[in-house]
């Protein structure tokens, strides 16, 4: 098997094959929570797109779509959070996909709630989901979209916010939020990630474009 680096700067087809994956929690129990909005986003694109998670691959449920010609692969790692380089690993090397068509999707306590931030690299910034990505694809070098949930109140732990429901007033903005991160994503792929930071990038509010 060739070395997983290897394969990620293959010269590309002439129509690109891309990636979203959405991090979360499998499991009803965590399907609400506030960890689990990158599954929620990716789940609103696929509604968007009318198609469904029926296929389970490396250790993932996945979608395929196709979005202004361009092939899709919606994603939902199954091997909770934490381990969720397995999964996504494991994809980017079956599907040969180049990483700078892969983009993951993930929940930020340091973003207000419904704020965006779409980059092209980093680090984890202490996100276990995203270290275990970078850690699995031996590089930070590849695109990420973070969705603001907030920093709980007063002296409240933040694991065990993310582990929460969203609060009533939150779960009201919510549907706004993942439309606009499902737009971000799809832009992504329409017209790259650097017209799309400066049109999606935003501070916390759902009407704000910088």
């Amino acid at each position: 098997m060739a070395p997983l680096r290897s394969l990620f700067f293959r010269k590309q087809e002439a129509t690109p094959r891309f990636l979203l994956a959405g991090l979360g929690n499998p499991g009803r129990q965590y399907r609400s929570h506030r960890h689990n909005v990158g599954f929620m986003v990716v789940d609103q694109i696929a509604a968007r797109l009318d198609v469904s998670f029926s296929r389970l691959e490396s250790k993932a449920l996945i979608a395929k779509a196709e979005y202004q010609g361009n092939p899709l692969i919606l994603a939902k790692p199954q091997t909770y959070m934490n381990l969720s380089g397995q999964s996504l690993a494991s994809l980017v090397r079956f599907y040969k996909i180049d990483l700078g068509y892969l983009l993951v999707i993930y929940d930020d306590v340091d973003l207000p709630l419904g704020g965006l931030r779409l980059r092209p690299s980093g680090g984890s910034a202490g996100h276990k989901g995203m270290a275990s990505i970078i850690e699995k694809l031996g590089t930070q070098e590849f695109p990420r979209l973070r969705v603001g949930i907030g920093r709980p109140a007063g002296r409240k732990d933040a694991a065990a916010h993310v582990l929460e429901d969203f609060s009533k007033a939150e779960a009201e903005r919510l549907p706004e939020i993942l439309q606009r991160a499902a737009d971000a994503a799809l832009a992504f792929i329409s017209e790259g990630v650097e017209i799309s930071m400066n049109r999606y990038n935003s501070s916390g509010s759902v009407q704000q474009e910088v």
